[in-house]
């Protein structure tokens, strides 16, 4: 399922599995959604992401959704390669952000992304330069149509020390991970134990909205 437009949710039909074409399937249908709604911004965050709308909005205000804006953070600190044409020798390089962490896209890039990613044709693209979703839209945007990756630090993923991540209130995502019996996440005390709140999801929501009917109160 992907949530989209409020409330609402959508059935996507695609694999849940964790591959390649299940993840460029559901991708290329939220990419379709967005298109069809006349919405201005596209943004894609993980299901295990914290968003935190306020600073979100903030940055989205600096950029217009009319010219090409791609924000996001890149998962590492140099270009991914990817076949220039399939069946030939040469590479392309590129940079994209990783879905992780979460990216925005504007409208006025997103259509100009549709020769290679309308009515399912982004499938294709991420089946020939066999790579996931958010490769893909890297590529699409980077080195088809050669928009730069605008990098914000405020995006935040399981690939990165969480545990160094400060000023909680101005981050727009973050996330969570555990690897080898060891946790990454957030450094926040209270007002959940880790014990019952292994993500500190529940603890950074608290902090930003603490009148949450489901939050202790401070005495």
């Amino acid at each position: 399922m992907t949530p989209c437009c409020g409330e609402h949710l959508i059935n996507t039909n695609c694999s849940a599995a964790h591959n390649r074409q299940a993840l460029s399937c559901k991708m290329a249908l939220e990419y379709e959604t967005f298109i069809n709604s006349g919405k201005k911004w596209f943004c894609h965050v993980d299901d295990d992401n914290y968003l935190n709308v306020g600073p979100l909005l903030s940055l989205l205000s600096q950029h217009s959704h009319t010219q090409d804006v791609y924000i996001g953070r890149p998962s590492l600190e140099r270009p991914i390669e990817a076949p220039e044409n399939p069946g030939t020798p040469g590479t392309v390089r590129f940079w994209f952000a990783t879905g992780g962490a979460g990216f925005c896209l504007s409208r006025g890039l997103a259509l100009k992304m549709k020769p290679w990613a309308s009515g399912g044709v982004f499938m294709e693209t991420a089946e020939r330069i066999s790579l996931p979703d958010d490769c893909t839209v890297g590529y699409i945007v980077n080195a088809l149509l050669g928009a730069s990756l605008i990098r914000s630090p405020l995006f935040h993923s399981h690939l990165e020390n969480l545990g160094l991540v400060s000023d909680i209130h101005s981050q727009v995502t973050l996330s969570y991970g555990t690897a080898e019996n060891r946790r990454n996440t957030v450094n926040l005390k209270g007002p959940f134990s880790v014990k019952e709140d292994p993500t500190r999801f529940r603890s950074v929501h608290c902090l930003l909205y603490p009148d949450t009917p489901w939050c202790p109160r401070r005495l």
